[in-house]
């Protein structure tokens, strides 16, 4: 796929989960392996949906970054745009599953890893002005080289429709919140979307408010600011309209991916032309899906999944709340 529909630049590595949930990984025996990082998982994700997506990102020249590639072309995403690393091991993150809302996370990514060291001069520009929508995580501007790479791409994209920050926070990628927020802020000079939770938001914005927050984000310049509040929904702003969309309810197994799988079919929706309000509707049902399962990349819904969990939502789940803007 010379020219991807779906451009999605950063994170990738072996996620390592426990088969026993509820215990500390002190006390776990067994454990499953399966494609992991923020990037590759939204690439599944609009892959499992039916756009035609790339990954850019980098891997060890080591087995793990053979599964790694092995998986994405197994599951629908395209690899040509994935740089092999001699010098560096393909990362792994270890899990614990704590239903229903503690999920830590331990990175063995030090002192860099593969997807950190994407250079600018290795970027496939034509590829980034070509693609329909651009993906980038603000995890991608935390170190060098990878920053340079980023503000490379956004560069060369212009700032064109549709070009999405996931404000993906990751405090163990940075020296400090505020070096964080700054970054933030520099990139979203060169966006059109931006999406994150309501601290991620905070971080970029120093709005803890949502509605505030958006503001913020929308007065920097892009054209849909995105800011999910757990369980009080999701906020989507534009400067002429203003939805919140309640969750869905399910039993969660793995919040861990839920976000990813939003992600996914944000992008999904994004590119469809949804309105706003049944673009939400369908990516909270997209993480809902993934967080009732244990895995992420492989969890990923299909439409149909989808559609049949906004179906049974419509039932139980209180009005959306939406507002046209002065």
């Amino acid at each position: 796929m010379s020219a991807p529909e779906v451009l999605v630049v950063g994170r990738s590595g072996v996620d390592v989960y426990p088969l026993q949930v509820g215990v500390g990984l002190e006390d776990v025996e067994t454990f499953g392996k399966f494609l992991g990082g923020s990037a590759a998982n939204v690439s599944v994700a609009a892959a499992r949906l039916g756009r035609r997506a790339a990954l850019v990102t980098g891997v060890g020249d080591d087995p793990f970054g053979r599964f790694v590639r092995r998986a994405l072309r197994e599951l629908g995403v395209d690899d040509a745009h994935v740089v092999v690393d001699p010098d560096h091991l393909t990362p792994v993150t270890f899990c614990e599953i704590l239903p229903p809302d503690d999920f830590p996370l331990y990175f063995y990514r030090r002192p860099t890893a593969p997807d950190l060291q994407l250079t600018a001069e290795g970027l496939d520009l034509d590829a980034v002005r070509g693609a329909d929508l651009l993906w980038l995580t603000l995890t991608g501007f935390c170190e060098e080289p990878s920053r340079a790479a980023h503000h490379a791409a956004l560069a060369a994209r212009g700032r064109r429709s549709h070009t999405v920050l996931d404000l993906d926070h990751r405090p163990v990628f940075w020296t400090s919140r505020e070096a964080a927020g700054e970054q933030a802020r520099r990139a979203l000079e060169g966006v059109t979307v931006a999406v994150g939770n309501q601290d991620e938001c905070a971080v970029a914005t120093g709005e803890t408010d949502p509605d505030r927050a958006a503001d913020a984000l929308l007065a920097a310049g892009v054209e849909l600011a995105v800011v999910k509040q757990g369980p009080r929904g999701v906020l989507g702003a534009t400067r002429e309209q203003r939805v919140t969309v309640p969750p869905t309810p399910v039993e969660v197994v793995n919040g861990l991916g839920a976000g990813d799988a939003f992600g996914g079919s944000l992008i999904d929706g994004l590119l469809a032309g949804r309105p706003l309000e049944e673009v939400l509707t369908r990516a909270n049902a997209a993480g809902a899906i993934v967080a009732s399962r244990l895995e992420c990349s492989t969890a990923m819904p299909t439409a149909a999944e989808v559609d049949a969990h906004v179906a049974r939502a419509r039932t139980v789940r209180p009005p959306v709340e939406s507002a046209a803007r002065a």
